[in-house]
């Protein structure tokens, strides 16, 4: 039965890693899934104690996911309309113009907010560069966080 374990564990573990990328699939905590699944083999390679930090790092890394591409259009020197640009920008790219939109969804979003707004357009352009940027750091996060799950499993066999 382990052997099952095993799989399925390496499956989430790959999705996870292909969910930092592609929209729809939460990447760290399919990644951490598969840790759990490791842990309840006969195996059990992990403490409690770096489980629970593990969680609390998938928790915060998905909130950053949302969160820094808002701090990345502030940075970049946006207005409040910018940010809810963002927000939208972000909801619409997800799921309307998959796998694109979530790349560009946020800055569009930023652009056309700060736009929308009145702004100057070298503004607006340069909100949507900071959302962007906080989008492509988030996505960083996550590949990190993933790999480092990654590595983990594979360690635990040797």
């Amino acid at each position: 039965m382990d052997i099952v374990f095993y799989i399925v564990a390496a499956l989430c573990l790959l999705g996870g890693l292909a969910g930092c990328i592609l929209p729809g699939i939460p990447g760290p905590p399919l990644a951490y899934a598969g840790l759990l699944l490791l842990q309840v083999t006969g195996r059990q390679p992990f403490t409690v104690s770096s489980l629970i930090f593990w969680a609390i790092l998938v928790v915060v890394v998905q909130l950053l996911d949302y969160l820094t591409p808002l701090w990345g259009t502030k940075y970049g020197g946006g207005s409040r309309a910018g940010k809810w640009g963002c927000i939208i920008g972000t909801f619409v790219g997800i799921f309307l113009f998959p796998p694109w939109g979530i790349l560009w969804g946020p800055f569009a979003g930023a652009v056309l907010g700060e736009l929308m707004a009145g702004r100057d357009t070298g503004v607006a352009f340069k909100a949507g560069a900071g959302a962007f940027a906080g989008f492509v750091f988030s996505t960083l996060l996550k590949v990190i966080l993933c790999s480092y799950f990654i590595f983990l499993f594979i360690h635990s066999f040797f």
